[in-house]
């Protein structure tokens, strides 16, 4: 007869020898009236069960050994029992502790959380852990129901001599110990069972009332309390340990008194029922009576001929729209789930609530308060340095811890405040309320400090990095109450507070990356949870409500952006102290291809700049998708949405982001259902409001854009936007391709050798460049060859013209064709390669900022020098030299810099202009204008040089026939007299000095008087002196001009005058060129003028040659001071002024008819 053995999941031989070691270990028996006795070598035994742990499950990577304990009744039927029979007055009896640390040392790995992921398990896990896991509760109710044995009292016994000891003076041992009890409380208090009530044996609340029963949580706040003087490492355990002891645990109900917890029971009874009656209402309206509850089906006919849709039930006979709608609710897409690879933790899961006896509430109520008060900065201070510092003890996961504990206990101390103030406002003795006095918030100022701060926007920012969407929840959270503790601060009676809330704030909100970092966890949502949704909802909505608060506050507030920008990597030639390296010229390759790094700067802060960035398309979906949890949410929540919605439309004025059918059907399903929103809410009457705005709008912007019957179907991107809101495009300006920077090699080598230098940059990753220039060369050497012996076969036939001769002299530029569009672009952005074509003699035409530029070969390099250039850089490629320098040897790519570029001198008043745009043209940019003489009659430079040009076509006239065969002039006269004329043309304007560009400085009042008043009286004393001069006497124009004197002068004018229009007609355009300032203009203009006229001359000082007349003439003064003044004609005709205005009146000047012929000859011998 054959049996079917299942086989055993276990090994038989490692179960036998587990089985002997348990049965060794001990029992009851009948002779000691059912009590348990040890055996004779118990304390072996338990040592034993402790290697075959460690060394077959640990190291194997199994649970056998596990399994068969959990099979044997280990835990419920000898470790418990080892440590209940301890007595409390037996501390002395060191036997009895050895075995019950032994029993401990067991129990600790046996109540372990299995954590384990797909990608770690094995086939005997699959086979193993459920069972240990169901095993795992049944200890944990074992330990908990152990009242008269109290199992955790004992193991707090066990560890109170290490406790007791001072840090200083504990050993290893003892460190030990204190871990291995206080990971025995971390693992009673995650084990859970699922689907337990609130009143379960292994439910929170009854490990929250036997852990306070048993002195767990006095332990734990004398061991917080104390963190960092008494106790340094068991930091992270008690932070596990609290996670797990308060997680799902609901703040608000915490503190409520029994009376608020009635209210807020029934409160829920009814909403609940409410919503279940609201549900049989809507059902009630379509719902079948006695006579059509027959079964029915019918068919829907589609658009598309030959398809139809089936829908069951007699409701689908009501209307059309009744049918369409329960055909829609009958299609369900199964969007594909992607595997995550790292699922999420049950025993980390935060978000899940938990409910509480109200006993336990009471006890955790006292514990959180009694944390507060003595223990919150302690522990968390001494966290936050060890995760600073990543120390060994801290594992991933205990940053999230951290961050969640902190915005739990935060919102404890904030709730708390707000019951006390409550509590205090409802007193009925006002001597109370006059003598009361706030508390001040310094009892969690350890998580209100910049290194909080840091370390909560570097855990953000790399979670969120990272995609670590659990993590992000935590920090949000986190930041959140943060938020709020700091508002409550502000609104504080104390002085102090107030000061702490406005530098936090400040700090907070100065930083732009976290205004950015707010709106990126917003657009990130997807379908992260809805703890996730609620978390980052609120965090955005408490962001933006306290930062617009805050701007209006402080109107000059000023943020810290950051940019990306470009960094050269010059730390070499910044050794070598080049000054190109400080260059700060324009972007150019090598920059591309540099590090970046992150440049700050500050800048004046707009809110409704950075509340735009709230109103993209993603930010709001995150929201209508927290919005159709309508029917579950709280008032403060739909209150969270409503604002952002109104914000959207009215504030930021963008309600056309809203007008999508999706949303609208989701606001109309809110208030006009089915399963509408209570109208006993108090928000309501908000919703109702905004959506009927909302609509109102849409029609309104219909009639104006009657495209967006259209666009209401799709999401809405900017461009779509800015068309609907102004009913144009966007014009947008689209950016020219900038040329890099022109590239040299440093210090003076041959060109062979730049060559080279090029070569050896290329050489590594762009080889293909280099071949391809040399291809260029060899094709073009063998083409300029060719034409070079069709040119000299043309020269050697005698029969060629001359013209066709002077054709040939130059050969055709060769026109260079990049092979592929890679190429053409690398020949336009790659500065490496534009050297190396450079160097080749390439040539490039056009602008330098033109993309599709063309490269020529120009026509003056011949066959040989290309061939020459060819075996150069094929003699660099084939042998490379990639290092340069004896003594320190410099890579190839540092012997590069950029170009520099000449840069014109500014005047000293002309440095608010830079990077003004405008292009600088060499040395003419500080030239002036060139000016004139002041036009005060027929005597003008124009009409003086008219005049020259008359006489000089009737000179050419006369003397035409003589010059009829000698020709014209060649082409380089003509250019060497151009650049003549030009260079004198430059020199010329280089002279003037003009009063156009001196402006008057009001830099220093008192100089500027100082200043005034003594040109006032250097101008009194001038005048003066020419009065004197004047009053001396005047020559008589007749005896002046006497008949010899007047044919002698008239000779030297005739024979001057010959020879300037013998000099002009070598050059015209020179003479026409000259400033009528010249010597020459005025000598013309005084031949030209009738002798009989006088022209006045203004400020007689101004030339130091009119002085020197004055002072010739002096002597021959033989008329009256009277007849003097009678022959003087006022100086007011000038167009010069000399002082003011009143001065010019008083001081009449005199002109001497003589003093105007000798001062053209000084002159004229100062010209040449």
């Amino acid at each position: 007869m054959e049996f079917d053995e299942t086989p055993s999941p276990v090994d038989p031989e490692v179960r036998a020898y587990v089985y002997s070691l348990v049965s060794a270990l001990g029992g009851t028996g009948t002779d000691e009236d059912g009590r348990y006795v040890l055996g004779d070598d118990a304390l072996a035994c338990l040592k034993d069960l402790k290697k075959w742990l460690k060394l077959y499950d640990e190291k194997a990577n199994r649970l056998d050994v596990a399994r068969c304990l959990a099979e044997a009744n280990l835990v419920e039927g000898d470790l418990l029992e080892i440590l209940g029979a301890w007595p409390e007055e037996a501390t002395e009896d060191k036997v009895q502790l050895k075995i019950a640390l032994a029993c401990l040392e067991l129990l600790v790995p046996l109540t372990w959380p299995i954590e384990k992921n797909d990608m770690q398990m094995t086939v005997n896990h699959h086979r193993h852990i459920p069972y240990i896991r169901i095993a795992q509760s049944s200890y944990k109710r074992s330990i908990l129901e152990s009242q008269s044995k109290t199992i955790l009292r004992t193991a707090v016994r066990i560890g109170l001599p290490s406790i007791a000891t001072p840090m200083s003076e504990r050993s290893a041992r003892d460190e030990g110990i204190i871990k291995l009890i206080l990971y025995l409380f971390r693992n009673i208090s995650i084990i859970s069972t699922p689907g337990e009530n609130k009143e379960g044996l292994t439910s929170r609340s009854a490990t929250i009332e036997a852990f306070h029963h048993q002195d767990v949580l006095a332990l734990i706040l004398t061991i917080c309390s104390n963190m960092g003087e008494d106790f340094n490492t068991q930091d992270v355990v008690i932070l596990e340990l609290l996670f797990h002891l308060l997680k799902g645990i609901s703040v608000e109900k915490l503190f409520m008194d029994k009376a608020e917890l009635e209210k807020s029971g029934s409160d829920e009874l009814g909403a609940l029922l409410a919503k279940e009656k609201s549900m049989h209402r809507s059902y009630a309206k379509h719902a079948p009576s006695r006579h059509n509850r027959f079964g029915t089906m019918i068919w829907v006919q589609k658009d598309e001929p030959g398809r139809v849709s089936t829908v069951s039930g007699q409701d689908g006979l009501m209307d059309g729209q009744h049918t369409f709608s329960k055909m829609d609710r009958s299609k369900k897409w199964n969007k594909p789930k992607q595997r995550s690879r790292d699922v999420e933790k049950a025993n980390d899961r935060f978000d899940v609530p938990v409910s509480l006896t109200d006993e336990a509430m009471t006890h955790l109520r006292a514990f959180v308060e009694e944390f507060l008060d003595s223990s919150f900065n302690p522990l968390f201070n001494h966290v936050r340095r060890a995760i600073e510092r990543e120390a060994d003890r801290v594992l991933e996961y205990h940053a999230t811890q951290f961050f969640f504990l902190i915005s739990w206990f935060l919102e404890a101390e904030r709730v708390r405040r707000r019951k006390k103030q409550e509590a205090e406002k409802k007193t009925k003795y006002s001597k109370i309320a006059e003598t009361f006095e706030a508390d001040s918030f310094s009892l969690i100022a350890s998580v209100l400090t910049q290194e909080t701060f840091v370390l909560l926007n570097r855990f953000m920012q790399d979670r969120l990095d990272m995609k670590a969407w659990r993590d992000i929840n935590a920090g949000t959270r986190c930041f959140t109450q943060i938020l709020l503790i700091v508002q409550d601060m502000a609104e504080s009676s104390l002085e102090e507070d107030q000061e702490i809330a406005e530098n936090i704030q400040n700090r907070i909100f100065y930083e732009e990356t976290t205004h950015d970092r707010i709106v990126a966890i917003l657009r990130g949502y997807k379908d992260q949870g809805f703890g996730y949704l609620d978390s980052c909802t609120e965090l955005s909505h408490v962001f933006l409500r306290m930062l617009e608060r805050y701007s209006r506050e402080n109107v000059d507030l000023q943020i810290r952006s950051k940019r990306r920008a470009r960094k050269k990597k010059k730390a070499a030639a910044v050794q070598r102290g080049d000054e190109d390296a400080n260059d700060d010229d324009a972007a150019s390759e090598m920059e591309d291809v540099a590090e970046a790094e992150r440049v700050s700067r500050e800048r004046k802060f707009d809110f409704n700049r950075f509340a735009a960035k709230f109103t993209t398309q993603a930010c709001i979906d995150t929201f209508v998708k927290f919005t159709r949890f309508y029917s579950d949410l709280n008032t403060e929540q739909l209150k969270r949405a409503h604002r952002f919605f109104y914000r959207v439309a009215f504030k930021q004025d963008i309600s056309v982001m809203l007008f999508r059918i999706d949303y609208f059907v989701l606001f109309n399903r809110m208030i006009k259902g089915p399963d509408p929103l209570d109208r006993a809410s108090p928000v309501y009457a908000e919703w109702e409001e905004l959506i009927r705005q909302l609509i109102r709008r849409m029609v309104k912007k219909m009639k104006e854009r009657p495209e967006l019957a259209v666009e209401m179907l799709f999401s809405k991107i900017p461009s779509t936007v800015f068309y609907l809101e102004n009913g144009y495009e966007k014009q947008t300006m689209s950016s020219k391709p900038r040329a890099p920077a022109v590239l040299e090699v440093r210090g003076a080598m041959t060109r062979d050798e730049q060559i080279g230098v090029a070569v050896a940059v290329l050489h590594e990753q762009k080889l293909d460049a280099v071949n391809w220039v040399m291809k260029v060369l060899s094709s073009a050497a063998s083409e300029r060859q060719s034409w070079e012996g069709e040119s000299a076969a043309r020269r050697a036939d005698n029969d060629s013209s001359a013209e066709s001769l002077e054709q040939d002299s130059k050969a055709p530029s060769i026109v260079v064709h990049p092979d592929t569009e890679e190429r053409r672009i690398a020949i336009f952005k790659d500065a490496k390669l534009r050297l190396l074509m450079t160097l080749a003699g390439f040539e490039r035409l056009g602008i330098d900022d033109e993309p599709n530029a063309t490269w020529i070969i120009p026509s003056a390099l011949n066959a040989r020098q290309l061939h020459e250039t060819h075996e150069v850089i094929q003699k660099h490629r084939e042998h490379p030299v990639m290092e340069y320098g004896e003594d320190d040897p410099v890579p190839a790519d540092e012997m590069l810099r950029r170009k520099p570029t000449a840069r014109p001198r500014r005047a000293e008043y002309d440095d608010e202009s830079e990077g003004d745009g405008i292009v600088s043209d060499g040395d003419n940019d500080l030239l002036f204008p060139a000016g004139g003489p002041t036009n005060t009659g027929p005597r003008t430079a124009a009409a003086a040089l008219e005049q020259l040009k008359k006489k000089r076509r009737k000179r050419r006239t006369s003397t035409g026939s003589d010059n009829e065969g000698a020709g014209s002039f060649d082409d380089e006269t003509r250019e060497r007299r151009r650049k003549a004329r030009e260079a004198a043309d430059l020199e010329k304007r280089k002279k003037i000095k003009s009063a156009a560009f001196v402006y008057e400085s009001e830099d220093d009042a008192e100089a500027d008087k100082l200043f005034f008043e003594r040109e006032e009286e250097r101008r009194k004393g001038q005048a003066k002196k020419v009065m004197e001069v004047l009053r001396a006497g005047m020559v008589d124009r007749k005896k002046k001009r006497g008949s010899d004197g007047e044919d002698e002068v008239k000779e030297t004018r005739k024979k001057r005058k010959q020879k300037a229009i013998e000099s002009e007609s070598e050059d015209e355009d020179v003479q026409m060129a000259e400033d009528s300032s010249s010597p020459r203009v005025r000598e013309l203009e005084d031949d030209s003028q009738s002798e009989q006229e006088d022209t006045p001359l203004s400020t007689p000082l101004e030339d130091p040659s009119q002085d020197k007349v004055l002072r010739d003439i002096q002597p021959n003064v033989q008329a009256s001071e009277d007849d003097e003044r009678s022959k003087v004609p006022m100086a007011a005709s000038t167009g010069e002024n000399y002082g003011d205005k009143d001065d010019d009146e008083d001081a009449p000047v005199a002109v001497p008819s003589r003093r105007r012929q000798r001062a053209a000859m000084m002159f004229e011998s100062d010209s040449e």
